[in-house]
């Protein structure tokens, strides 16, 4: 087990330099230019800058000599290779020394110039909170429907949870999102709280703005964990070894969740281990809804003001999650299943 763990941690080296570099690689060929933004908001702040002239040093005019500066400062005027490699901190800075993703920091932004970890930090536990409600409701809605729906096959019980299931695959989480806010509003003139409640202020309130985003990404990841669940309960019920217990005598209840659920239970796991990068990209919609200043939202302006340091950094702690919960899935195969062994 020990080795195996190694092996797969040494493993997630190689693969977050593959993620990183491709993404860092891809941000800079979305169109626009990180540059061009700040020059458009310093002209809507002094109007020099949008009345340019020329000027002695080589005929550049004022708005090329601005940007110039800017990218140098920004640290924007080196190969991309570079820029690289001092993210990562193994290449030197322009002062000669490391700071980077091995020293500890993940850049300053380029607009704020707050470090990027702290920022990353401050939403992380927002979009933590929202993801584990999330979970919780996927699991709590689709464990019984697919148990029940195997147990009760062909029967109304199984018609109506596979409909619930269909329902849950086919209506878009973002859509209902919507029309929770939009529709209330118009009907009665009420809407959810938009201003973030903090849990350590007012737990309760904090809970109550978390449950209509949490119950509709929760709900819209229940479609697919039912299916699977009903699937693999009914092929789990024909295997001999629950026959044999049913031959025994054993109660239902104990047939069931002893020896038939804990067997299906792998593949589920496998799905809700896989639901963890879509969770957090549905979260990008819903905190954007709800108001909620998690790291999806975070990233919609990162990704709107080109904020290069920014998107790497909140791509790296997406990637490193999303790694770490798949080591966490093979895992819990061998607690669900003696017989997987890890050399």
């Amino acid at each position: 087990m020990r080795a195996y763990i190694i092996r797969r941690l040494l493993l997630i080296v190689p693969t977050i330099l593959l993620l990183t570099g491709m993404v860092f690689l891809m941000i800079r060929l979305i169109p626009g230019d990180v540059l061009e933004l700040m020059m458009q908001e310093m002209a809507g702040t002094d109007s020099a800058i949008g009345t340019p002239k020329v000027t002695g040093a080589g005929g550049y005019t004022t708005e090329e000599l601005t940007m110039n500066l800017l990218r140098e400062r920004l640290g924007l005027d080196v190969p991309i290779h570079v820029q690289y490699g001092r993210w990562l901190g193994v290449w030197p800075q322009k002062d000669g020394s490391f700071v980077g993703i091995v020293q500890g920091s993940a850049g300053e932004s380029l607009w704020s110039g707050r470090q990027v970890r702290d920022d990353i930090f401050d939403r992380l536990p927002v979009s933590i909170e929202l993801g584990i409600l999330a979970i919780l409701t996927s699991v709590v809605m689709a464990l019984p429907i697919g148990v029940v729906s195997a147990i009760r096959q062909d029967s109304a019980v199984d018609y109506i949870g596979r409909s619930v299931a269909i329902g849950a695959l086919s209506v878009p989480a973002f859509w209902i999102g919507t029309m929770v806010v939009l529709l209330p509003a118009i009907w009665w003139g009420w809407a959810p709280e938009i201003e973030y409640i903090p849990l350590a202020e007012d737990p309760a309130g904090n809970l109550i703005q978390f449950l209509l985003p949490a119950l509709i990404m929760g709900a819209a990841m229940s479609g697919t964990t039912m299916r699977i669940t009903r699937t693999m309960m009914l092929e789990v019920l024909r295997q001999d070894y629950i026959r044999t217990a049913w031959a025994k005598g054993l109660g239902e209840r104990t047939v069931i969740i002893r020896h038939a659920l804990k067997n299906a239970l792998i593949p589920v796991i496998t799905i809700i281990g896989m639901s963890v990068p879509l969770l957090i990209g549905g979260s990008v919609i819903m905190e954007q809804i709800f108001g909620l200043p998690g790291v999806g939202r975070l990233f919609i302006v990162a990704l709107n003001t080109r904020d290069y340091p920014m998107i790497s950094g909140i791509n790296l702690a997406i990637a490193v999650a999303v790694l770490f919960m798949n080591l966490l899935v093979d895992l819990a195969y061998g607690w669900l299943d003696p017989r997987i062994q890890y050399r």
